[in-house]
């Protein structure tokens, strides 16, 4: 028996070294791209193409250079808005996780919901699994950071706690995770992207995770392993900024 909320997981067919892989590849870019003379501009353009990618797997139907001018629809400002204040609810999702969601979830209806709905849960079933996810955040864990961050994801996603923008929360408490745990310090990883990149096959797993038992998760798990591989050669980083 363990308290490892998280163990059986790591035993699953194929996990342990696809997360291997994945974190071998974002660790050999942030060496080989030169992580000690990165900029703050450096961590906002990711940030940035994150929000884009976040907005157009919610339905927003703008460039990256359209927000990137400022000029994108309300589905990218929400996103964009999430991705200014990302980074400092760091430390909280650590310490306070719920009030790190609530917070993302205020940020990213702020344009669209009444503010006595912004960051609060839709009912009391919701309100009940935000807390279950807040102790599997709080909760010791072996599985590889890359594992808790697509759980997270995934059972954000999946469980639509909030009244709206569930997938933008999903997708910023995912990266939230990868910095908090030391994966990627700076996020100059774009998970985002990566599940962009991969769109069919993301949101297929994520239906899989909802609806099919210890297979789905089976699979998304190793569906994420590739996408986190994706987003790391989407960073910055390795591109140009366009």
């Amino acid at each position: 028996m363990t308290d490892d909320p998280l163990a059986w997981l790591t035993s699953l067919e194929g996990v342990p070294s696809a997360y291997v892989a994945a974190r071998d590849g974002i660790d050999v870019m942030l060496r080989d791209r030169g992580l000690r003379r990165t900029s703050p501009e450096t961590t906002a353009e990711s940030l940035l193409r994150g929000a884009h990618a976040s907005a157009v797997l919610e339905g927003s139907g703008s460039s990256l250079a359209e927000v990137r001018a400022g000029e994108g629809d309300a589905v990218a400002a929400d996103a964009v808005r999430v991705s200014s204040e990302l980074l400092a609810l760091v430390p909280a999702l650590g310490r306070t996780p719920l009030q790190a969601l609530a917070r993302v979830h205020a940020l990213a209806s702020a344009g669209s919901l009444p503010e006595d709905e912004r960051g609060r849960p839709r009912d009391a079933a919701a309100a009940e699994r935000l807390r279950a996810l807040a102790t599997l955040l709080t909760a010791e864990t072996a599985a590889p950071a890359l594992v808790v961050a697509a759980v997270v994801h995934a059972d954000l996603a999946t469980s639509a706690p909030f009244a709206s923008h569930n997938g933008v929360v999903a997708r910023a408490a995912e990266r939230l995770v990868l910095v908090a745990r030391g994966v990627d310090e700076k996020s100059l990883v774009v998970p985002e992207a990566g599940h962009l990149a991969l769109r069919e096959a993301y949101e297929s797993n994520l239906r899989g995770y909802r609806d099919g038992g210890e297979a789905g998760v089976h699979s998304w798990l190793l569906y994420a392993a590739e996408a986190y591989a994706a987003g790391a050669e989407a960073s910055p980083l390795r591109r140009e900024a366009t």
